[in-house]
């Protein structure tokens, strides 16, 4: 078997045979398979795309290219939640603590941010002492005793993913679905999720710009998930304004410890109630949307979806004194607001503006190796269809320093359109598949 073999049939658009696609990770992974002949097979699925069963052949040969974690080992079943990111999305430091304080293990590896904000690693340590690279021992360990664990990924975890997506990245084949799909997938398998709940975001905001890109994404992933023995669920929802107030690392991790106190934007709160329902149904103690609401706004009001966020972060060696007391998270030196200049109703809130206006405050990375600031970020507070009156407070931005601060105030005036006539509220799902 030849690689060039292999380019030469996907350039021809006929179908890659397992053994074809286990050839060409496996070797690409080994260093045998150079990065010029993948760049070309990589344009060719670009190009011309890939059947679904060859979207989770490859899943699952870049998933073996590295440690499978088994977690039924620890539990009958582990449920796992992944965004494919947007702006102010702290979610899963609210769900995770609700779905686990209902009995549903909840086993999650998740990466760091990169563009418009930090990634759930980065919003965690933002909590001082908390531990983000346990072993896979210690996450089978932890999962087993505390019912709960969220740490960064082992680089031992799909290896091929990882050289792969950062030859996509120099080589203008990222926009691929099969393999942003594949890419997605082989993690959250290799990791040992039994059963996934995907948060497709779909807007200005999100990687996925237009419904129909988004609902195919989320198509192919839950077919992935079927296929491979998964249960699987994909939630579009929309990116074109903030989710929730905050964005920014501390800022986020407030509101998210807040909603676990039932207090918070009304979008934040379904959206974690939901996604939260979703999870439920997957691992199978709740029946339907109603029941799994129902179940999660119990482990809020009771107290017991907090509790399981401070047993998280004691068993991640995390200062648990900051959960109790938020105002010891990082604070930004100035505090400042964006004012509107005139009244009416607001018909956009632009997510991508306000997401790298955050990231040129320092709350999230334009490289790779960039350095985040915990405590700078920007408060969302006005959402689309709201009325806005003249001189009222559309941001409140938190820098850490006085240039960067008046840069972002400038930006973020253009951030916000305010019109003459009332606007409708968008929806906060565009729909779900694979249920």
């Amino acid at each position: 078997m030849r690689a060039v073999d292999i380019i030469i049939k996907k350039r021809d658009k006929e179908v890659l045979s397992k053994a074809e696609i286990d050839f060409l990770i496996e070797n690409y992974t080994r260093g045998t398979i150079p990065d010029y002949q993948m760049s070309a097979w990589a344009m060719a699925v670009l190009l011309n795309g890939m059947t679904d069963q060859e979207i989770t052949d490859l899943t699952m040969a870049m998933a073996r290219s590295g440690d499978m974690l088994d977690l039924s080992q620890a539990v009958d079943i582990a449920v796992d939640k992944h965004s494919t990111g947007g702006v102010g999305d702290k979610t899963t430091l609210t769900v995770a603590p609700l779905v686990a304080a209902c009995g549903l293990p909840v086993g999650k590896m998740s990466g760091r941010g990169l563009g418009f904000s930090g990634g759930t690693i980065d919003k965690l340590e933002a909590i001082p002492g908390f531990q983000v690279d346990l072993s896979t021992q210690q996450f089978i360990n932890q999962l087993k005793e505390h019912g709960i664990v969220l740490t960064g990924q082992s680089a031992d975890l799909a290896p091929a993913d990882g050289k792969l997506y950062a030859l996509r990245d120099v080589t203008g084949t990222v926009q691929s679905i099969p393999l942003i799909a594949s890419s997605v997938m082989s993690k959250k398998i290799a990791a040992g999720a039994h059963a996934i709940v995907l948060d497709v975001k779909v807007g200005q905001g999100a990687f996925m710009r237009t419904l129909e890109e988004a609902r195919q994404l989320a198509e192919v992933m839950v077919s992935i998930g079927r296929l491979s023995g998964r249960r699987v669920i994909a939630v579009l929802s929309p990116m074109d304004q903030p989710l929730g107030n905050a964005v920014g690392n501390a800022l986020e991790l407030k509101e998210a410890v807040e909603m676990l106190h039932g207090v918070g934007p009304e979008d934040y709160r379904y959206h974690c109630l939901h996604l939260a329902a979703y999870m439920l149904i997957l691992g199978g103690l709740a029946k339907d949307i109603p029941e799994g609401i129902g179940m999660a706004e119990r482990a809020i009001n009771d107290g017991s979806g907090f509790a399981k966020f401070r047993e998280l972060v004691l068993a991640q060696g995390g200062d648990v004194r900051v959960i109790d007391d938020l105002k010891r998270l990082p604070k930004a030196a100035f505090v400042e607001s964006v004012y509107a200049e005139n009244g009416g109703w607001a018909s956009v809130v632009d997510a991508k503006e306000v997401g790298e206006t955050s990231v040129a405050l320092g709350a999230g990375r334009e490289q790779k190796g960039d350095l985040i600031d915990q405590a700078v970020g920007i408060i969302v507070k006005v959402k689309v269809g709201d009325a806005v009156d003249k001189g009222q407070v559309l941001f409140e931005v938190h820098a850490n320093d006085p240039r960067k601060l008046q840069q972002a105030k400038e930006r973020l005036k253009n951030a916000v359109k305010i019109v003459n006539r009332p606007v409708e509220k968008p929806p906060y799902f565009h729909g779900v598949i694979g249920i």
